[in-house]
């Protein structure tokens, strides 16, 4: 099977993203003009797009058509735009800068930051909802992606994140917050790309299942890394901030080299769940590569 080089299709799908999310968010000529001007601001021109290339990449694997793919894939990148919105409030963990830019609520104000990661997550399930297609089927997404975003997901990793700030968790405890809190989103990207295409049976699935959970908690793991070891400037956001506000990572608890490996590791489970798909989950590979060997 010829393919594209894996960056000519990075690229080539986050420029398609821009162009989606810039299509789907409200233009800033409609009213509220100002809060629609902060809610693209906190979406456009920034970001590594893991998570519509890992739509995109399920997707292909499964004959998804490329439009119900970018609905999708914008979807799951407004909810996890909200969260970073949120994520950076003076009341969660109260950053200045993220993707190299002031942060919403410096930008402009709390009360706006606020209201513009509530208006994200509505869009978010409202451009989900009008992706076309089996009724069932978009009922089922719709199910995957608000199961991922609330209390069993990103929510209820976030508030576990913020209640163990300054206290000891285990690994395991440690890994069952970041499942959720980062994990949870980047599985239900994997799942809503094949439930863009051809339904995808109970091997297909649980296989895709082990990928998701790898890829998402390597995600995590390299983060951490990253977090101890690079630069604001390459991170585009405050570097050190764990350590600084005490709060639980991998290197804390496992070292700098112990994290490291760990992030090979997974990258490895991942690459073996992908086995039974062979040659057709190569875009699913080179994801779990990016992930894992990214400079921030």
């Amino acid at each position: 099977m010829n393919r594209a080089p894996f960056d000519e299709w990075m690229r080539d799908v986050q420029a398609g993203m821009e162009d989606a999310l810039a299509t789907l968010l409200p233009p800033v000529s409609a009213a509220p003009a100002r809060l629609h001007e902060a809610m693209r601001y906190a979406v456009l021109d920034g970001g590594k797009r893991v998570r519509p290339l890992l739509v995109h990449a399920a997707g292909e694997l499964h004959g998804a058509d490329r439009a119900v793919l970018a609905r999708a894939a914008a979807a799951v990148e407004m909810i996890h735009a909200y969260s970073l919105v949120h994520d950076d409030m003076p009341c969660m963990d109260d950053d200045a800068l993220r993707r190299g830019k002031p942060t919403v609520h410096v930008k402009y104000d709390e009360a706006t930051a606020l209201l513009v990661g509530d208006a994200l997550q509505s869009q978010a399930f409202l451009v989900l909802a009008e992706a076309g297609g089996d009724p069932s089927r978009a009922v089922q997404m719709l199910r995957v992606l608000a199961a991922a975003s609330g209390s069993a997901g990103m929510c209820g990793g976030q508030a576990i994140d913020l209640a163990s700030v300054g206290i000891t968790l285990s690994l395991a405890e440690l890994e069952q917050m970041h499942r959720l809190k980062t994990g949870a989103l980047l599985r239900a990207s994997v799942m809503l790309g094949a439930l863009c295409g051809q339904m995808p049976d109970a091997q297909e699935t649980a296989a895709l299942d082990a990928y998701a959970a790898a890829v998402g908690l390597a995600f995590q793991v390299v983060d951490d890394v990253l977090d101890a070891t690079a630069d604001t400037h390459t991170l585009g956001k405050t570097a050190g901030k764990d350590a600084v506000d005490h709060k639980p990572t991998y290197v804390s608890i496992l070292g700098l080299e112990a994290s490291r490996a760990l992030a090979q590791k997974l990258r490895e489970d991942a690459h073996r769940a992908l086995l039974p798909f062979g040659d057709n989950a190569q875009r699913l590979r080179e994801l779990a590569d990016l992930i894992v060997q990214r400079k921030a």
